[in-house]
């Protein structure tokens, strides 16, 4: 019986990172993984590393991650904001991997079934740096604090005229979707960011949260039956429990991150059975 697995935050730029991603191989052959975004900065590291895994898995599920849509000089495809991200769905069809642009794929193995639904959502600036209550006040502190995060140079919204009208306009298509969806078979949410705020009160720097999610989506894992909810971007590896529904971040991160602490959970994460306790 197969295993549902799943990492992000693969920044196969980096020679370390890229050399695991080479290693990283399925249990059975029935194993499925999701990658929660951020794999690299440019088509052709996103196409290498999505193609070497699609061969080895039964299924790839695969969400973008604020790097993938950074338009960077170096980069063979120099469209921005929707065009890139369009050209990213179709290279991933191309590689046989799943988007949030197609079906949600269901898993029968163990712990199913289960509506594995890759998700492409943003973020709106909602979760606000300390003190602040506006977009411009929170962008304010984080540049005075100097925590200013690289998407807003390379991240374009084109044709949005802002980063928060692309989410909201990806949650108002998202929610339509999740609407005509069987509620018999719980989702499996996966997403770059947490679906919640909770996960990003343990940063380091507070004010970079809002480069994290949106609270257009808080009560997704109430609203919808949820199985579990998978994500990225924080590189802080753990599981929380928001309203009883399991939270996970899969994360691998930089080396200076993973070096410290090695990879106590593994690499791979195990989604689904739900590993038994210790």
């Amino acid at each position: 019986m197969g295993t549902l697995l799943a990492i992000s935050d693969l920044h196969i730029s980096y020679a370390e990172n890229r050399e695991i991603v080479s290693d990283l191989r399925p249990e059975s052959d029935d194993d499925w993984l999701v990658v929660a975004g951020d794999v690299a900065e440019t088509a052709e590291d996103i196409g290498w590393a999505l193609g070497l895994l699609a061969e080895r898995f039964a299924k790839v599920v695969w969400v973008p991650g604020n790097h993938e849509l950074w338009t960077m000089k170096q980069d063979s495809l120099q469209a921005k904001g929707v065009e890139r991200y369009d050209a990213l769905v179709a290279l991933c069809r191309e590689l046989g991997v799943v988007t949030p642009e197609d079906e949600y794929p269901v898993w029968e193995g163990g712990g199913g079934p289960v509506r594995v639904t890759p998700l492409f959502i943003g973020y709106d600036y909602s979760f606000r740096a300390p003190g602040t209550r506006t977009k411009e006040e929170s962008l304010a502190y984080a540049h005075n604090t100097g925590v200013v995060c690289t998407d807003e140079f390379y991240l374009h919204p084109d044709p949005f005229e802002g980063r928060e009208d692309w989410c909201r306009a990806r949650v108002e298509s998202t929610t339509a979707r999740l609407d005509a969806c069987d509620p018999a078979v719980p989702f499996l949410f996966v997403n770059h960011y947490p679906l919640v705020r909770e996960p990003t009160r343990v940063l380091r720097y507070p004010e970079f949260a809002q480069w994290c999610g949106t609270e257009l989506t808080a009560d997704w894992h109430t609203r919808y039956p949820t199985a579990a909810m998978v994500y990225g971007h924080l590189h802080i590896p753990r599981i929380t429990h928001h309203d009883g529904v399991k939270f996970q971040e899969v994360s691998l991160g930089y080396p200076r991150e993973w070096k410290r602490h090695g990879h106590p959970h593994g690499l791979l994460r195990r989604i689904l059975p739900t590993p038994a306790p210790v």
